[in-house]
């Protein structure tokens, strides 16, 4: 366990949650000896061919979760928080945490660097908190960080930068695209911090979205083929007057390569330019805390989404305690709506009665929206669920389709308030399909407001518009358009502190023209000022951005 204070280091390496070796000060050497020893220590005490030695730390009630456990566990400590857990035998780890904070202390100590701010790790026993779960601190360390850039995500190509990572045999444990603050960009790239256009490249990050992705290395790594030329068999030879300069036959020869680490695979796969990578054991903790605050319960829970579906009987008579029920077991509902099923609907949903003499009485039922028509005879489950993942998948597709809309936060946001619109946005369960900053000429205000360009009042639109940057995104999740129209609240904030307080403008506009948020009306005003908008980012080449 390493404490630091201040800009002293001290090790202290735990046995069953007793403190047995102290050192103090950056000494790499005697620090790395101590780890070596005590491993193999460890093992001999497993070969039976030694005792564990005794040391008597009961005293320690910080330690008292890892007492009487036969698991090493190192423990990385700054200013009384514990900031990175080792568990197990692991000394390579163990090595390259050591000699990286060391290393850190020096760059802080010389005034190259400033301290980071990091999130503390609780001290949990492990076997309480996820009987047969491996924590993410411990053996299954996450291998990296990646944030997949604006130029990638506004060309497209974060789909084929996913799967180009998982046909490698890494796992993607989490992702989440968001809009990076000046902070984070600074954080995350504190490397590039001495470069000439680091204040240019802070810009660029943070003004469009980005995709952030947990990256733990799958059970295998898949070898990938890589096509290469064989060397010619023969020496070549300079060419006589009788015999013509005859080229030799190169054969394309396929082998397989393992990447040793997932850097080298991204550069190989020429894709590094548009996704940056963070491997180090402490900074993807760190980043994971603050891009991911929730991971490890996340990753515990494995949320599915299924689709539940009240018959008319049960929909009719019972819809609000049967909602309360659903919600009182521990299920969110993310979306719900009313509806009449076509036939083909009622078909698919009930195949499995589709043998029984009833059939055709059900399917009348399933059709029927007054009670009135509801059969309440017929020997059938009042409640219907998807039978697998791929069904729900299916299922929730066809009934709750995704739609777009385009959304824009004028200018005369603060940054703290574009922050709040979309964390509010989040919480609604949108999903950030695309965003970009830009300052809206008028020209590219057309493509936005062409239902009101010809009025009278547009000319002080466009001067409100030119004050600034605007924010433009495109939303996506069920019924978007209407929910975001929802979500904004009416057109005039005082009109929308009455009728909605809750709502965008009621909370944070200031008048009918900076009334601080703008969403498209109808389908085709969102999927043309979309279309207009986004489309002028996305080059003819790609690779060039």
């Amino acid at each position: 366990m390493t404490c630091r204070e201040g800009l002293e280091d001290t090790t202290m390496p735990l046995a069953n949650g007793k403190i047995i070796a102290k050192i103090e000060g950056a000494n790499a050497p005697l620090v790395n000896k101590t780890v070596i020893t005590l491993i193999n220590e460890e093992r001999k005490i497993a070969a039976g061919e030694m005792v564990r030695p005794q040391a008597e730390a009961d005293n320690i009630v910080t330690l008292q979760p890892f007492r009487d456990k036969c698991e090493p566990v190192f423990l990385f400590s700054l200013n009384g928080k514990i900031i990175a857990k080792i568990e197990g035998a692991n000394a390579p780890l163990v090595n390259k945490t050591v000699i990286t904070l060391i290393n850190e202390e020096r760059k802080i100590a010389a005034g190259e660097m400033v301290r980071p701010q990091y999130h503390e790790i609780a001290l949990v026993d492990s076997e309480i908190e996820d009987i047969g779960e491996a924590p993410y601190e411990s053996v299954h360390e996450p291998c990296g960080i990646a944030v997949i850039k604006p130029n990638a995500v506004i060309n497209r190509k974060v789909l084929d930068i996913k799967e180009k990572i998982t046909r490698a045999g890494f796992v993607i444990e989490a992702e989440d695209k968001r809009i990076l603050t000046e902070d984070q960009v600074i954080d995350f790239y504190s490397s590039m911090a001495d470069q000439p256009d680091f204040e240019e490249f802070i810009s660029f990050m943070t003004t469009g979205l980005s995709c952030v992705l947990v990256i733990y290395q799958g059970s295998e790594q898949m070898p990938v083929l890589e096509e290469t030329e064989a060397e010619p068999e023969t020496e070549l030879k300079e060419p006589t007057e009788d015999q013509p300069d005859v080229k030799a036959e190169v054969t394309p020869v396929v082998t397989m390569k393992q990447d040793r680490t997932l850097q080298e695979y991204l550069e190989r796969q020429h894709i590094s330019q548009f996704c940056d990578l963070e491997e180090d054991v402490i900074r993807v903790t760190k980043f994971i805390d603050i891009f991911f605050p929730d991971f490890k319960k996340m990753k515990d829970m494995k949320l599915q989404k299924t689709l539940a579906l009240l018959r008319p009987d049960l929909f009719h008579e019972r819809k609000e305690e049967v909602l309360h029920f659903i919600e009182d077991e521990g299920f969110k509902i993310l979306d719900q709506r009313q509806i009449i099923l076509s036939e083909q609907e009622a078909h698919t949903l009930c195949k499995e009665y589709e043998n029984e003499n009833y059939f055709e009485k059900l399917i009348e039922y399933m059709t029927s929206l007054c009670a009135q028509f509801a059969m309440g005879s017929l020997p059938v489950n009042q409640l219907y669920g998807s039978d697998s993942l791929e069904t729900a998948e299916r299922e929730i597709e066809h009934f709750f389709p995704l739609q777009s809309t385009l959304a824009l936060i004028k200018p005369h946001a603060t940054r703290e308030q574009r922050e709040d619109i979309l964390r509010i946005i989040k919480e609604a369960g949108f999903d950030l399909t695309q965003a970009k900053e830009m300052l809206l000429t008028q020209e590219r205000a057309n493509k936005i407001y062409s239902k009101i360009s010809g009025k009278p009042f547009y000319k002080d639109v466009l001067e409100m518009l030119s004050e600034g940057p605007s924010l433009v995104l495109v939303l996506t999740k069920w019924n978007a358009i209407a929910e975001w129209r929802h979500l904004m609240g009416p057109v005039d904030p005082e009109e929308a502190r009455l009728l909605s307080p809750d709502s965008i403008r009621a909370r944070f506009g200031i008048s009918i023209l900076k009334n601080i948020v703008h969403g498209s009306s109808n389908a085709y005003e969102a999927t043309d000022s979309i279309g207009k908008i986004f489309e002028e980012f996305v080059s003819e080449n790609p690779e060039e951005n």
